[in-house]
C-alpha cells in the first residue's frame, strides 16, 4: 500500500468506514445525469463508496479534480474497480496515486469534448479532449452512453489531434477502440400515473388490452421482479410513487396513429383564446387553461421544452419556430423547463415577453414530482439540441406521455423512430402548425418507439457485470 501520511485528516477518520469497500466511484462533476449515475450505481451495487465534487465551474473540475481526488480519497486494499465520468482526468489520477492505478479503471463518457459544439471555433480548449484521449489510453474499459457518442469521439481523434502544430502521434483510435462498449444511460422510469389527464391514462389502459402476454414491457411493469399495476389500478388517485417502466407502442397498434401523412393534411384552425398568465418572474402557470371545462381534445397545443439554457440546445431555433406560430395567431401552451447556469443567453428573456399568455411555465423545477406532473400536463416535447449524446430530458418525457420531436441528427436517430424526427427548423414549424390546428390527433397518438432498453431494469446485469468483473477477465 502506498505511504497515505500525507492525506487529510478527515480522510483518516473515513479510512475504516471505506475499508470493505470494492467499487470506487468518483464523480468530479456531481451534477444532472452524472449525479444520477453514480447515485444509483451506489444504491443498486453492493460494496461501494462514492466521491464527489459540485456540479460548478466544469472547466476547473475537468482541469483539477485529480489533485483534489488524490488527497480525498483514503487508500485501500479492497478497492478492485474505478469507476469515474470523463470530466475526471484519470491519467492525472493514476500518476498522483499509483495504487488506484493498479485498479480495473472504468471511464464512462456522459459526452465528448472532441465534438462538444461551442459558439466560435476558436473558443475550444485542446486541453480537454486532449485530457479525454489520454484518460481513454490508461482506463481498461470506456464505456459510451450511445454509440452517436463512442463513434463521433473515436472517429474525431485524428482529425483533432491535427490541431497539434507537429509531432503528432500516430493510431490513437486503433489503440482505444478494442476499449470501447456502449452501455446506455440507465434511466429509473418513475409511476407518474397520479400526474397523467385522463386522456393520457385511456392510452395506457387501450394498451394493457391490446400488448396482452406479448414480450414488450407494459406500462409501469418491470419485468425483472418490479411491480405490474393493472389497468383498474391506473388513475390519479394512485398516489404512492412505484419504480416502473413506461414502454408505448407495441407494432400492430390499430387505429389513430399520427403518422408524417396526418401531419401533412389541411385542417381547419381552431382557435382557442388562453388564459391570462399569472404574474411571476420565474415559475408561471397558466393554471386555469389546466383546468379549464375545454375537452382535452380542445385544449390548446402543449409543447414542452425540458433542456438546459445554453446554447448548444440552440433556444433559438426553438423560439423562433413558437413566435412565428404566435405571429400566424396558432394558438398553444409552452412550458419552458431546464436548469439554468452562470449565462443565460439573452433569447429566454425576449421570448417570454413576445410570447406572453401562451407560457404556462417557465423555469426549473427542482422538484421531481412538479417536474414529472408539468410533462404529463404536455403534448408534444421539442429538441432542437445541436449537441446530445444521449437526451434523458426528451426520454422521459416520452414516458409521461408527450409525443417527441427531434432533430434527424445526433444521437436521436439511435434513440427515436423517423417519424418523431424533423430535418430543418422549416419542417418543425409544420409539423408544429398542423398540430396546433389539431390538437387532437397528437392526444390520440400512441407512441411507436420502444422504451424499455433504456430502463434499470434492462441494464442491471450489465452494469453489475461491468462492476463485478476482475481486471484480467473479459466482460
Amino acid at each position: 500500500m502506498m505511504d497515505i501520511s500525507h492525506l487529510h485528516k478527515e480522510s483518516w477518520a473515513t479510512l475504516e468506514t471505506y475499508r470493505r469497500m470494492s467499487v470506487l466511484l468518483i464523480e468530479a462533476f456531481y451534477g444532472g445525469s452524472h449525479r444520477q449515475l453514480v447515485d444509483l450505481l451506489q444504491e443498486e451495487i453492493e460494496d461501494c463508496v462514492l466521491f464527489t465534487l459540485p456540479a460548478k465551474k466544469w472547466h476547473w473540475r475537468a482541469r483539477t479534480a485529480a489533485l483534489y481526488f488524490m488527497q480525498a480519497v483514503p487508500a485501500s486494499m479492497d478497492y478492485r474497480i474505478l469507476f469515474a465520468s470523463s470530466v475526471l482526468n484519470l491519467t492525472e489520477l493514476v500518476a498522483l496515486r499509483p495504487d488506484l492505478g493498479k485498479l480495473k479503471k472504468v471511464l464512462y463518457f456522459h459526452e465528448n469534448q472532441l465534438t462538444y459544439p461551442v459558439q466560435k471555433c476558436q473558443e475550444r480548449d485542446f486541453q480537454y479532449g486532449y485530457n479525454q484521449i489520454l484518460s481513454c489510453l490508461v482506463a481498461d474499459v470506456v464505456v459510451f452512453n450511445s454509440a452517436y457518442n463512442m463513434e463521433s469521439f473515436l472517429t474525431s481523434i485524428g482529425k483533432f489531434m491535427k490541431l497539434m502544430p507537429d509531432h503528432r502521434p500516430k493510431h490513437l483510435e486503433e489503440l482505444i477502440r478494442p476499449k470501447c462498449q456502449v452501455l446506455y444511460f440507465p434511466v429509473m422510469f418513475p409511476d407518474v400515473s397520479r400526474f397523467m389527464p385522463e386522456h393520457k391514462l385511456a392510452h395506457i389502459e387501450k394498451m394493457h388490452g391490446t400488448q396482452g402476454d406479448g414480450d414488450a414491457c407494459l406500462p409501469f411493469q418491470e419485468k425483472n421482479g418490479g411491480i405490474n399495476i393493472s389497468a383498474s389500478d391506473l388513475s390519479p388517485r394512485h398516489s404512492e410513487p412505484q419504480s416502473g417502466l413506461h414502454s408505448l407502442g407495441p407494432e400492430g397498434l390499430p387505429n389513430q396513429l399520427l403518422t408524417l401523412e396526418d401531419l401533412d393534411k389541411p385542417t381547419s384552425l381552431k382557435s382557442t383564446t388562453p388564459c391570462q398568465e399569472e404574474d411571476s418572474q420565474h415559475a408561471t402557470y397558466n393554471l386555469c387553461s389546466v383546468s379549464g371545462s375545454l375537452d382535452h381534445l380542445e385544449k390548446p397545443l402543449h409543447i414542452v421544452w425540458p433542456h438546459r439554457w445554453e446554447h448548444d440546445k440552440d433556444p433559438e431555433s426553438f423560439f423562433q419556430v413558437l413566435l412565428k406560430m404566435k405571429e400566424m395567431g396558432l394558438s398553444f401552451h409552452v412550458s419552458v423547463l431546464g436548469e439554468t447556469f452562470t449565462d443565460v443567453p439573452d433569447i429566454f428573456s425576449k421570448a417570454k415577453k413576445a410570447l406572453g399568455s401562451s407560457v404556462l411555465h417557465w423555469g426549473y423545477l427542482p422538484s421531481k414530482d412538479e417536474y414529472f406532473q408539468a410533462l404529463c400536463m404536455a403534448d408534444v416535447v421539442i429538441s432542437t439540441a445541436k449537441h446530445e449524446f444521449f437526451g434523458v430530458a426528451m426520454i422521459e418525457a416520452v414516458h409521461c406521455g408527450c409525443y417527441p420531436l427531434c432533430p434527424k441528427a445526433l444521437v436521436y436517430p439511435e434513440i427515436f423512430p423517423a417519424e418523431y424526427l424533423y430535418s430543418t427548423p422549416e419542417q418543425l414549424f409544420k409539423r408544429l402548425q398542423n398540430l396546433c390546428k389539431r390538437p387532437d390527433l397528437v392526444r390520440k397518438h400512441l407512441y411507436k418507439g420502444k422504451m424499455s432498453q433504456f430502463s434499470w431494469a434492462a441494464l442491471r446485469g450489465k452494469f453489475r457485470s461491468l462492476l463485478e468483473t476482475e481486471p484480467q477477465e473479459d466482460l
